[in-house]
């Protein structure tokens, strides 16, 4: 038993980590996982609540150090990390770990960019900084994975683990970059773990609060590294003492393996998935079945009645109460509909199935959709039970007019291990996204610098200006 607290082993992981001694497969898959962001914050700059995050940034003026995408001017880092992490996670459409089902990138890339950016690094310091942070919070977030039941006992709490422990990786990864020595990275755990948070009640009965989370977890998470830089210390017991980061979470239910089995020769990076649509990950499933149907020519007139079957979990969160997820009144309360994803996969559909497009406020209270939603059922099934949470399992089930009995079964999602998104088509989904505010030539430059990022010697100087090359006066009209 080694005699480091938890905090401390993770503080040495990370000290001893460099680009050089990086998997290949986590080199590549960290390069996918800045572009994927980049271009999800791009698109995201359109949100009414994403232009509240720039006005509120844009109040507290300081210092400026790093770019926040949607403004012309730098800011202070972690008023940039602040930002970008609020886009990150704005279109639900960033990466997802299984099982503990957390978002990792939306918190980990904003901030060690935002870093990154103020303090000079370089491509290959970023990369492993980013690496780390991610390994971080998904041990965190594994380690408060509770295997008999099958979920995250965050979530059955009601806790948003995706900016509690995506806090605690980011303050690394800034540690990391802000040049803290194998002690300081412990103290920055210890700093962070008192103001990491989030609530997800909203994922059930609307507002927007979700969309701040990874935001302020990597403001959270640029301001530790910085207080820790400056003298703060933090408990070196903060994870599993008394009255340490998994009592007050989890009242003290936790697995502390998951946190240090194989620290540093097994990754998790490269297994996170990536989201081929802009929805809630629950929702997948139900989209390539109804894709299906809808390839197979199936239309909704033929329709007399669709049956969702989905892990008990997921089922609670796309389809409960579902008087509600059949009238969505927004683009964003659509995102964690079953019935409305599957009414727009039966009648859109763009990008690589689904795309930002198909999740419009005029979409989510489009009439014709909802007599589509008024037909949807959702309900836990038990073979989908039996294979979550390491995938998102779905079977749709399509009574028609003339009584037919349909069914597709979607057992593993797109963009995981067993089903990957390449890096062209990773590309695709950027370009999708990214052209909505940057020209032709900002995109490819983006484009090219993360393909060869390891490579730059300065991220700041390589991406900062294509990434701050659209001002808010020439966003375009605002949408929930």
């Amino acid at each position: 038993m080694s005699s480091l607290t938890l905090s401390q082993q993770l503080a040495r992981f990370a000290y001893e980590t460099h680009f050089d001694t990086l998997p290949s497969a986590v080199v590549e898959s960290v390069r996918g996982r800045i572009l994927d962001i980049l271009g999800i914050c791009f698109a995201a700059t359109e949100l009414s609540t994403s232009q509240a995050a720039m006005q509120w940034v844009e109040r507290q003026g300081g210092t400026p150090q790093a770019t926040a995408i949607g403004l012309s001017h730098a800011v202070p880092a972690q008023n940039a990390a602040f930002v970008n992490g609020v886009l990150a996670h704005s279109l639900d459409y960033d990466d997802t770990h299984l099982p503990s089902v957390l978002h990792p990138s939306a918190t980990i890339v904003p901030a060690t960019l935002a870093v990154a950016e103020a303090t000079g690094a370089s491509g290959e310091a970023t990369i492993a900084a980013i690496a780390v942070g991610i390994e971080v919070c998904v041990r965190l977030g594994m380690a408060g994975y509770d295997q008999e039941a099958g979920n995250s006992t965050f979530f059955e709490h009601g806790q948003h683990a995706t900016s509690i422990t995506g806090a605690m990786g980011a303050a690394v990864a800034a540690g990391l970059l802000s040049g803290l020595d194998e002690t300081g990275l412990a103290d920055v755990l210890g700093v962070t773990a008192s103001m990491a948070s989030g609530l997800i009640e909203s994922n059930r009965t609307g507002g927007t609060v979700k969309r701040m989370h990874c935001g302020w977890a990597a403001h959270a998470a640029v301001s530790a590294s910085q207080l820790v830089s400056l003298g703060f210390t933090g408990p070196p017991t903060v994870l599993e003492g008394r009255f340490g980061f998994y009592e007050a979470w989890l009242h003290g239910k936790f697995d502390p393996e998951e946190i240090t089995r194989d620290l540093g020769k097994v990754w998790s990076v490269p297994s996170i998935f990536f989201k081929p649509y802009p929805a809630n990950h629950f929702t997948h499933a139900a989209i390539d079945a109804a894709l299906a149907f809808r390839a197979e020519g199936l239309r909704p007139e033929a329709i007399k009645s669709i049956e969702l079957g989905a892990a008990a979990a997921p089922a609670r969160t796309i389809g409960e109460p579902i008087a509600v997820k059949r009238r969505p009144e927004t683009g964003y309360m659509a995102q964690f509909s079953a019935p409305f994803v599957i009414a727009a996969a039966l009648t859109g559909g763009g990008g690589l199935g689904l795309g930002l497009d198909d999740f419009t406020d005029a979409r989510a209270t489009d009439p014709e959709l909802r007599k589509i939603m008024d037909k949807v059922t959702v309900v836990a099934d038990a073979e989908c039970d039996a294979i979550f949470p390491h995938q998102f399992p779905g079977v749709l089930r399509v009574l028609t007019v003339d009584g037919q009995r349909l069914e597709k079964k979607v057992l593993v999602n797109r963009g995981g291990p067993e089903h990957p998104l390449s890096f062209d088509e990773l590309g695709a989904k950027f370009q999708d996204n990214a052209s909505r505010v940057l020209s032709e030539h900002s995109v490819q430059h983006v484009r090219a610098s993360v393909a060869e990022f390891e490579r730059l010697t300065s991220v700041g100087e390589a991406i900062a200006v294509p990434l701050a090359s659209h001002s808010p006066s020439n966003r375009t009209t605002s949408k929930e």
